[in-house]
């Protein structure tokens, strides 16, 4: 699924630089000043019942937590991963000795409102300090994935959530959330023909060979939809068969034995693609460890993809009035990084307005053309594709782009020489025009 990054614009001008900047990224926040809470923190009331084998009595107290997206401003159709950071919780250690570290796996629910509504499930990995007996538990941090089925503005509130300890017993912390207030906003937009298919985990973790109840929607009505795990990119060894109802929803039964899943996810079709499957849903297989030993988890997590330039604008050569010719010049080294992980490529194309110089004389944007070169980091999974040498002009070009593979990934550097031609006896002046690159 390929995500718009944004798009930033420069100006050439023959013999003088002029800057034209704009940029479709989204800005990030100020950083909270010091003593005050970050931004989209928000403290809600909390009713922790331990478990019973613990003897303790229910827990009630203030829940301070942040929810953020990757993505602030996606499409229908989208995949947008969010987190779930709990800062402060009234639950205490369940065990009557001293927590060890990476026992403790958190796991919760986000409600979606406004444009869409819904549940995303996140859970975290075993990441804590040693808790004495009778302490609080520890701060931690939880993620997951859904799929943007609606436009418009969708609100992301803190649900409830549970801190499962795995030493010497297998314990539950239920927290149980009333009224929390809204702790992210993101706003979509509206994509032709996009892909709403999701699925949702009646549990967002399991043992071995435990059942997980799946719920499916936005699927061809009567379609074949296999669900599966996954792992990364990959599918692993638990799957299963069924039919989309009339409505285009599914209901199933996965058996989870595969120790490799970390995410759940179904198609049509003989595979899985962006356009006929949906987004992955988190999944832990939770194994007992035998005495003695440690289980060692590490979490790579998708990035984004991005693009940075170099300069902000393109001085192009002079020459003498009366002589015809080409105003040679070189784009800002463009920079792309893809670490999202998944398998769809990428696009960088540009597009040129037609240059305007003194007494309003018009030079066509089409007498603008480009020799683009991309080279690849080493160690990139994908290949980087130039563009062809030629005119730019205002119906654009493709200065480079990355190839849909299994798997994407890397860092890319991106060139380009210019030349404006100038028939003889141009008038003299500075000659500008706005060349944009549009990064999807």
């Amino acid at each position: 699924m390929r995500t718009r990054a944004g798009s930033r614009r420069w100006s050439a001008a023959v013999g003088v630089a002029v800057l034209a900047a704009t940029t479709g990224g989204a800005l990030s926040p100020p950083a909270a000043a010091e003593g005050e809470a970050p931004s989209g923190q928000v403290e809600f009331p909390t009713h922790c019942l331990p478990p019973q084998e613990a003897g303790l009595p229910p827990a009630d107290g203030p829940t301070t937590a942040r929810i953020t997206v990757d993505d602030p401003a996606p499409k229908v159709g989208d995949t947008v991963t969010v987190t779930y950071q709990v800062a402060r919780t009234p639950a205490v250690n369940p065990l009557g000795a001293e927590l060890p570290a990476d026992a403790l796996t958190p796991t919760g629910r986000i409600l979606l409102g406004g444009a869409q509504s819904g549940e995303v499930t996140v859970v975290g990995a075993k990441r804590n300090d040693p808790v004495q007996a009778g302490a609080g538990l520890p701060a931690v941090t939880m993620t997951g994935t859904f799929t943007v089925t609606a436009p418009g503005m969708i609100t992301l509130a803190p649900g409830s959530y549970t801190l499962h300890t795995g030493h010497l017993l297998d314990l539950d912390t239920a927290c149980a959330v009333t009224g929390a207030p809204v702790s992210e906003r993101l706003t979509a937009t509206p994509l032709p023909r996009a892909n709403l298919r999701s699925v949702a985990l009646g549990t967002a973790y399991g043992k071995p060979g435990a059942e997980v109840k799946v719920t499916g929607v936005g699927f061809a009505p009567g379609a074949a939809v296999t669900v599966t795990g996954r792992a990364g990119a990959a599918e692993t060894a638990d799957r299963v068969e069924a039919t989309a109802d009339e409505r285009g929803e599914v209901m199933a039964e996965l058996p989870v034995t595969d120790r490799a899943t970390t995410a759940v996810v179904a198609y049509e079709g003989a595979a899985w693609s962006a356009q006929e499957g949906s987004g992955p849903a988190a999944y832990t297989v939770i194994a007992a460890t035998p005495s003695g030993t440690q289980k060692v988890t590490a979490v790579v997590e998708p990035g984004a993809l991005s693009m940075t330039q170099a300069g902000a604008s393109i001085a192009l050569g002079a020459f003498p009035y009366g002589e015809g010719g080409a105003a040679p010049g070189r784009i800002g080294t463009v920079t792309v990084k893809d670490a999202r992980g998944g398998p769809a490529g990428w696009s960088l194309i540009g597009k040129v307005t037609d240059f305007t110089g003194p007494g309003g004389v018009v030079i066509p944007g089409a007498s603008l053309s480009w020799t683009p070169s991309c080279t690849a980091a080493p160690g990139s999974p994908s290949r980087c594709v130039a563009g062809s040498a030629g005119v730019v002009g205002p119906e654009g070009a493709v200065l480079a782009s990355a190839p849909d593979a299994e798997p994407v990934g890397g860092t890319f550097t991106i060139d380009a020489t210019v030349a404006l031609t100038l028939p003889p006896y141009t008038p003299p002046g500075a000659y500008r025009a706005v060349l944009t690159l549009t990064f999807s």
